[in-house]
């Protein structure tokens, strides 16, 4: 859908003839007031043209007894994690009432690079709901890690002045924006003035005001309200999260209010097909707030107006006249369900996704790890006292445990009667052949291994086991099927979920990766995992710039002081 000229616009607006598209005996719902207000709401083209009035159409459609809300925005994801391409996505949440989502692609970006960059910005231009795109910042995150790309100011510069293209995504590396690494500056620098994604999990006090400075304007990674409360009041926007493993959404429920929402936001960074299916997306996150006591008008006002706003998109985020007819037509506010959506005046249908052109998908053959043996995964060691990353479920950061493991014939060996599992990660992008391996609490897990080349950021292969035939036949495998998800017990393969498209993305529809999430939850619970969701909390055991403590392939990181521990 184009813009239409101003004449037919107003014309249509004024009613002096037919809109293109008339919704009509609805409520719409005002996000600035909060009122209901009744009427018909016109479309011209991609855009409302009328409300609160009674107009003819050349398309008239019945949604009487319904309330139509402005289209939701995701604030931050990274598409790659929902394991289907950006086309698969659109399919996937679009019909849920998501019509603009402002992702990152630094997934892909850490894999192949600027190509991977190119794809999304590409397939932006190609799908029903509106995909913004800011530029990835921190290609790898940290220089504590092996990515297979590298990408620098000079890099993004070409790419600014593309239409899809918000901004500079999440600088995940806030030690080199307080600290001012060259690298870091650069990028700052070539956005300064513009919009500017931020990631500073637990950052307060002198560092945050150094951190803003910087020009830095929202923040996802609040995971208390009291940060959270800090972070707006240093004028940050910041956007409550609930994702498949980062559920913040609880903690920071308290400060959204009428007052704050004009000033917070929704995201999911991110949710896979399986939670997509079995619970939503921003619609299951507006239920939810709901529910637990926020008004409606705050939680849909962060949904939509507020997130606009935040990321500089002014012809969005309301039903009004000149806006993009973004429209969600929902039964009641509370349950939020949607049954017709439109973006830019296009209603999510099949014709609809049927009638968009599909740029092929990027990164194949990807994975170059080396093969690896059960020996690969020793633990060489002259000290029993042990560092050990300790799961905190529903969250991606992390403790720093301290556990005593005996040394035995020059090992240090898992111990799944004490939930202490071995943790490896081999670099797959053909650079080095690094393995690093170490422990882990909180999965659980007691036989066999689980394997993934989703693995933020860098996406080398994170292995947990309690045997190393098993983790080494999980990680080989994962090289055969260009990537993904492996579970594997006494030598056999007990489910698999193949991602060729970089080893982070499938090139089937996102019913069949669902579906196939479904076996592998069970493949894990047979091994006794107690994570609800195993596989993305295991790629972000290997993030080194969310604390406490971490492993990437160059070995065990601890966060906090942001080194490698030797």
């Amino acid at each position: 859908m184009t813009l239409k000229p101003l004449s037919d616009m107003i014309a249509q607006g004024k009613g002096d003839v037919p809109a293109d598209l008339v919704l009509k005996g609805g409520k719409v719902l005002d996000v600035v007031t909060g009122a209901l207000l009744e009427g018909d709401v016109a479309i011209c083209g991609e855009r409302i043209v009328g409300i609160m009035a009674q107009y003819d159409g050349v398309e008239e459609i019945d949604v009487s007894g319904k309330i139509l809300v402005p289209g939701f925005i995701d604030t931050h994801l990274h598409i790659e994690s929902s394991m289907v391409t950006p086309h698969e996505f659109d399919r996937c949440v679009g019909p849920r009432g998501v019509t603009t989502a402002i992702c990152d692609p630094h997934e892909i970006a850490n894999v192949i690079g600027v190509p991977g960059i190119e794809y999304f910005l590409s397939c932006a231009t190609e799908t029903v709901m509106d995909i913004r795109v800011n530029l990835s910042s921190c290609v790898p995150s940290s220089h504590m890690e092996t990515a297979g790309a590298r990408i620098e100011a000079d890099d993004l510069a070409p790419l600014m002045d593309h239409p899809q293209v918000i901004g500079l995504a999440e600088f995940m590396n806030y030690p080199g924006v307080i600290f001012q690494d060259p690298g870091c500056m650069a990028k700052l620098e070539l956005f300064r003035g513009q919009h500017i994604d931020g990631h500073c999990p637990q950052l307060l006090g002198k560092d945050l005001n150094a951190y803003v400075s910087a020009g830095i304007r929202t923040e996802h990674e609040a995971t208390t309200a009291e940060e959270a409360r800090e972070k707006l009041q240093k004028g940050m926007r910041v956007l409550i999260r609930e994702g498949s493993v980062s559920k913040d959404m609880v903690a920071l429920q308290p400060l959204l209010s009428d007052i704050t929402s004009a000033y917070m936001c929704l995201c999911t960074d991110d949710r896979n097909p399986l939670d997509i299916g079995e619970h939503g997306h921003l619609d299951f996150m507006i239920r939810e707030l709901i529910r637990m006591g926020c008004p409606p008008l705050a939680v849909y006002r962060a949904a939509s107006l507020s997130a606009a706003e935040a990321f500089g998109l002014k012809d969005r985020g309301s039903i009004t006249p000149g806006k993009r007819a973004d429209i969600v037509v929902i039964d009641d506010l509370a349950t939020c369900r949607a049954e017709r959506v439109f973006s830019g005046g296009v209603q999510f249908t099949e014709a609809a996704f049927a009638a968009r052109t599909i740029t092929p998908p990027v990164g194949r053959n990807s994975v170059k790890a080396p093969v690896v043996t059960a020996e690969s995964f020793r633990t060489s060691a002259n000290r029993e006292e042990t560092d050990v990353i300790g799961i905190m479920e529903g969250k991606i950061i992390t403790e720093h445990l301290k556990e005593v493991i005996a040394i035995e014939d020059g090992d240090k060996k898992p111990d799944p009667a004490r939930d202490l599992v071995k943790i490896a990660v081999i670099e797959r992008h053909g650079i080095n052949g690094n393995i690093a391996s170490g422990f882990v609490k909180g999965f659980g897990l007691k036989r066999g291994a689980i394997a993934s080349t989703v693995c933020h950021d860098h996406h080398n292969i994170a292995c947990v086991g309690v045997d190393y035939d098993d983790m080494a036949l999980a990680a080989n495998r994962l090289g055969q099927i260009e990537g993904g998800f492996v579970v594997v017990e006494n030598g056999k393969v007990l489910a698999e979920l193949a991602l060729p498209v970089a080893g982070l993305m499938s090139t089937e529809p996102f019913e069949v990766v669902h579906d196939a999430l479904i076996v592998l939850r069970a493949a894990a619970k047979s091994l006794d995992v107690t994570l609800e969701e195993p596989f993305l909390q295991l790629a972000f055991l290997a993030l080194p710039v969310i604390p406490a403590l971490k492993i990437t392939d160059r070995g065990m990181v601890d966060v906090v002081k942001f080194e490698i521990i030797s």
